[in-house]
């Protein structure tokens, strides 16, 4: 792998999307490889892929993968439209491999081991919509890795 692994955590909310467009426009650039981060707190998958990868996540999705919905299916997920436009842009037209990788458990802890799990040069989150007060208010994976 060559460049920086950047990491994205996405959950397909608005808040997220807005935090993936800001790490493709302002920190990815050629050679690097952004990496979606999705943690799948639902036990209900019928596939088996939770029990399979619950310690260290799936494997690195290619983009050409995550967005086939059979694929995705298989991990108990399904990336939005638009999410997968902006990927397939910032893949084209500036020359960034995407991967996706799929976490199983809580959320606050899971994305605070990707860091190390895949191993990520940097990891962008979203505000999850919150005012600058109600995220001093209620921080969450801030405190989790103190």
């Amino acid at each position: 792998m060559g460049g920086r692994n950047i990491g994205v955590a996405v959950d397909f909310s608005s808040c997220s999307k807005a935090a993936l467009r800001w790490a493709s426009t302002n920190l990815a650039r050629s050679g690097d490889q952004l990496v979606l981060i999705h943690v799948n707190n639902s036990y209900q998958n019928e596939q088996g892929a939770m029990h399979l990868w619950e310690q260290s996540g799936s494997p690195l999705i290619p983009l050409v993968e995550f967005s086939d919905p059979h694929v995705t299916k298989k991990y108990g997920l399904s990336p939005d439209k638009e999410t997968l436009e902006i990927l397939a842009q910032v893949a084209h037209q500036s020359g960034v491999e995407v991967f996706g990788k799929i976490l199983y458990g809580d959320p606050t802890k899971k994305v605070c081991e990707a860091v190390d799990l895949v191993p990520l040069s940097c990891l962008v989150i979203g505000s999850r919509g919150l005012s600058t007060l109600k995220r001093y208010a209620y921080p969450q994976v801030q405190l989790y890795d103190s």
